[in-house]
């Protein structure tokens, strides 16, 4: 059994989104990213499927040459190689949902490219 909180010792940063691992199960990583209003994490993707839920806040979801404006309640699955970006309208919080072959470390290098 795994047990965490997405809402408690929530931290943010004016410059960057903080990503926070969760727990892993034996299928997959559970993430919470929080960005502050202004924050962006650039246009990247993954060989793997993600499932992006917002907890709290709106931002902008590019995907398919299109944005989503995504808020409190939105789902959206991915499938591998869709290349994607954000941009926090508001203070927000995402649980990010890897398969167990994604890397966490992959996420991470989003932030420092």
């Amino acid at each position: 059994m795994e047990l965490a909180s997405i809402i408690e010792d929530l931290e943010y940063n004016e410059s960057k989104p903080i990503i926070k691992v969760l727990f892993e199960t034996s299928f997959t990583k559970e993430i919470r990213i929080a960005m502050m209003a202004g924050t962006e994490m650039k246009k990247h993707q993954t060989s793997f499927p993600i499932v992006v839920q917002m907890v709290e806040g709106n931002l902008d979801f590019g995907v398919n040459n299109e944005i989503l404006d995504l808020k409190k309640g939105d789902l959206i699955a991915l499938d591998g190689g869709v290349p994607h970006d954000l941009k926090a309208k508001l203070d927000s919080v995402m649980r990010l949902t890897l398969t167990k072959n994604d890397q966490i470390d992959r996420v991470k290098k989003v932030l420092k490219d």
